[in-house]
């Protein structure tokens, strides 16, 4: 891809035309995006290593496929530069517990928009955390309501001049902690390859496809989809059929034929190495769709 092709990203976002930057235009943009391209680790659980150049990944998911925060919000940021707004690059890290350090781990790429014209805030836009952000956040400190989910913004100790995300309890991480200044691609460079490769790596562990939208999330973690809104509801996707159906159905993801057995035998696994330390069997019933 020499370079991006605004028209066929917006079509594939399910938008029309392109507006001028402002925050209404942004946030139908950072909406769509979550809704329609999906947070997955297909090709980390099939071991390959993919490229973090921002034209790559929107050719990624121009094709209709997804990424993790690396891949989405660069292909993200690409576009919205492509559409004349501002856009920052920050190292973030994410905390997994509210014991854990905050840190500025460069395991997260977080965005913010500035300079709109009808707002004198920069803007939290993030398309890279899976069940995160459904609309970006005015950078300013306080509580802030999307759909049945709280998040809290406010200063981080995790560096100087460095913000704090903190997510809902419902979420699968407590907070998300960037730092300020801008940096590329190539500053997550070895970290992607360690995120992708080390048997350590939660992305290797376990496979994972993640959505939002606005009136909740949709998790699948190896076998077991969940939708989490006011309660979550969980299903066990245990036929091989019925789980491509809900990876096409609910995330748009329609795989290589030769891609399929090796992906469903790695999810196999994992539930049977998750029911094998937990001893506690997964039911329940298919949640209605958004």
């Amino acid at each position: 891809m020499a370079s991006l092709d605004v028209t066929a990203f917006l079509r594939r976002l399910g938008l029309g035309a392109a507006e001028p930057p402002g925050v209404v235009a942004l946030t139908r943009l950072h909406q769509a995006f979550v809704e329609r391209v999906p947070y997955e680790t297909v090709e980390i659980q099939l071991g390959r290593v993919t490229s973090l150049d921002p034209l790559d990944s929107a050719a990624r998911v121009l094709a209709g496929r997804g990424g993790y925060c690396f891949q989405l919000n660069g292909a993200f940021a690409e576009l919205l530069r492509a559409l004349g707004y501002h856009v920052t690059r920050h190292p973030g890290g994410v905390q997994m517990t509210a014991d854990a350090e905050p840190v500025i781990s460069r395991s997260h790429l977080a965005l913010t928009v500035h300079d709109l014209p009808d707002s004198d805030d920069a803007w939290l836009v993030d398309a890279g955390l899976g069940d995160g952000l459904h609309s970006p956040l005015p950078l300013r400190a306080g509580v802030h309501r999307q759909g049945p989910f709280t998040f809290e913004l406010g200063p981080s100790t995790a560096a100087a001049g460095a913000w704090r995300l903190g997510h809902d309890a419902r979420g699968s991480f407590h907070a998300m902690h960037f730092a300020p200044g801008d940096v590329g691609l190539d500053h997550f460079a070895d970290r992607h390859v360690e995120l992708s490769t080390s048997p350590e790596s939660g992305f290797v562990r376990t496979f994972g496809v993640l959505r939002a939208d606005g009136r909740g999330w949709d998790v699948l973690r190896a076998l077991t989809l969940s939708r989490v809104e006011g309660t979550t509801t969980k299903t066990l996707l245990d036929d091989r059929a019925d789980w491509f159906t809900a990876l096409a159905d609910v995330y748009g993801l329609v795989l290589a034929e030769e891609d399929r057995e090796p992906l469903w035998r790695k999810a196999v696994s994992q539930h049977e190495a998750h029911l094998a330390a937990t001893a506690q069997p997964v039911t329940g019933t298919r949640p209605d769709r958004p």
